[in-house]
């Protein structure tokens, strides 16, 4: 028996066969908000199928919609609400060798569709960031961002309790229309 697969989105497909047609639905599904139902068919076996997807749609800049991500094998899904109007690069050791480029939302805009144990976990220096990577590819879709040092503490700097998100690994997202903001981590004075 296979394992059963949690589908993001609602699918239908009719079979046609001489006069004969069936529909079926396939049933755990729910709709999107970001995506457009686009239509198409093929043959399999030797009968016409219609399939009924949805797909994402590039939104305007600043726009709140549900995005669909996942690493290069599949193996880490999520889905996260997001209004992205920009992303982060930041010059870190870490960050520069791995050019994400981030966005951060909060805790509860982040659902998991895989499970935990599919990720690895890599922390370093003060241990407070988290940085979670797929077993299987190495990519890293997302993260939990260090505290702030003291200084930044006196700096103003707000601790934040969420997930940076690597907006490359979002399906639908023209990297190339957003605002990049750069941050100098590589500047941050951690105490030893």
């Amino acid at each position: 028996m296979g394992t059963a697969k949690r589908l993001p989105i609602a699918m239908y497909s009719i079979q046609i066969s001489g006069s004969r047609s069936t529909l079926s639905h396939q049933t755990g599904a729910r709709a999107i908000s970001g995506h457009r139902w686009a239509e198409e068919s093929r043959l399999v076996r030797g009968r016409k199928v219609l399939r009924s997807r949805a797909v994402p749609v590039k939104t305007a800049l600043g726009t709140m919609a549900t995005y669909q991500g996942s690493c290069h094998c599949g193996r880490v899904r999520f889905e996260v609400e997001a209004e992205i109007d920009h992303v982060r690069v930041c010059d870190c050791s870490i960050c520069r060798r791995r050019g994400a480029l981030n966005y951060r939302v909060l805790k509860e805009n982040l659902r998991l569709l895989t499970p935990w144990e599919d990720l690895i976990l890599y922390q370093w220096g003060s241990r407070t960031a988290k940085d979670y990577f797929c077993a299987t590819c190495g990519i890293l879709p997302f993260r939990q961002p260090s505290d702030p040092t003291p200084q930044e503490l006196l700096e103003g700097v707000r601790p934040f309790d969420g997930w940076a998100i690597n907006v490359r690994c979002l399906e639908g997202v023209d990297l190339g229309a957003i605002p990049i903001r750069r941050i100098y981590g590589s500047k941050i004075q951690r105490d030893a």
